[in-house]
């Protein structure tokens, strides 16, 4: 199939993922379009082959899809707000952060507009986009996913449908998400505490990725536990981290590293002991955050 017998595509945002997004268009002979709200940062695209739009409308119009990378789905709904007279018609897939109310009120903006609607989210880095084991999962208009997922597919091989709610996508954003920048603090706690010995954060990478591997294997059982409301499986219990807090307090004050954000998983280790859960899996932990719901 040539460029010429390929749909056109409009890419709305410019930055890192968005100039991903397109080049990874464009490397597959996709017509691409593209619209920043700095006309500036489509300057590489357009050298590349993209056809850039200083006007919104110019960009919304050139295609049928519609793919927003920009950072929330407020600026999303703001950039689109001027092209909202030629949405009609067209599908909008959102590729941006947001929580899941957000996703849903984009999607009545969306429809009230005339325009179909998927919601999605890639979960991989730029430089792996269109990568075979790329991640990508989407909620809302089976038919917008059934009609694009070939095109879809330009951007990571494994695609995932989650179902008709258009949150859905931000949904799993969010919860999946949550790991993220814990997992990122507790890597940089690591580096601090070797750094006040004098030795490189590289020196930790072999067994901190060894750790991670150990950690994955046990998802499906923290699951089952959760799910299953049965905390005797893990073996971990809440007193073995309860009885570690001590040595946390007293590893920050000999490494002068700040630790600091460590008091409000503390505070559930102590309250989880106080509740009687000491012997139970650390997984018990979740019935203390979902108490307030």
């Amino acid at each position: 199939m040539t460029s010429v017998q390929r749909p056109s595509v409009t890419v709305l945002g410019t930055g890192s993922m968005g100039s991903a997004l397109a080049q990874a268009f464009l490397a597959a002979g996709y017509p691409t379009h593209v619209w920043n709200r700095g006309f500036e940062r489509t300057a590489a695209l357009a050298a590349a082959g993209a056809t850039a739009h200083r006007d919104i409308t110019d960009a919304v119009e050139a295609s049928s899809l519609i793919i927003a990378s920009l950072t929330t789905f407020a600026a999303t709904r703001e950039s689109l707000a001027p092209a909202a007279d030629v949405i009609a018609g067209r599908d909008i897939i959102t590729l941006n952060s947001g929580i899941p109310l957000q996703a849903r009120e984009f999607a009545h903006w969306a429809h009230c507009a005339g325009a179909r609607y998927l919601g999605g989210a890639i979960k991989n880095v730029p430089s792996a986009v269109g990568d075979p084991d790329t991640l990508l999962y989407f909620g809302g208009d089976r038919e917008v996913f059934d009609h694009h997922a070939g095109t879809l597919r330009t951007l990571g091989g494994d695609l995932e449908f989650l179902g008709a709610e258009p949150d859905l996508a931000a949904l799993y954003e969010s919860a999946v998400g949550a790991t993220l920048l814990p997992a990122l603090l507790g890597f940089l706690d690591g580096a601090a505490i070797l750094a006040a010995r004098g030795l490189p954060a590289r020196t930790m990478v072999p067994y901190s990725v060894k750790w991670l591997q150990m950690i994955e294997s046990l998802l499906p059982i923290l699951a089952a536990e959760i799910d299953t409301k049965d905390y005797t499986r893990l073996g971990s219990s809440v007193e073995l981290f309860h009885t570690a807090l001590v040595d946390d307090v007293q590893l920050a004050a000999e490494s002068g590293v700040v630790l600091s954000w460590h008091s409000t998983m503390h505070d559930l280790l102590r309250r989880a002991v106080d509740e009687g859960r000491g012997d139970q899996s650390i997984t018990a932990l979740f019935e203390l955050i979902t108490a307030a719901r």
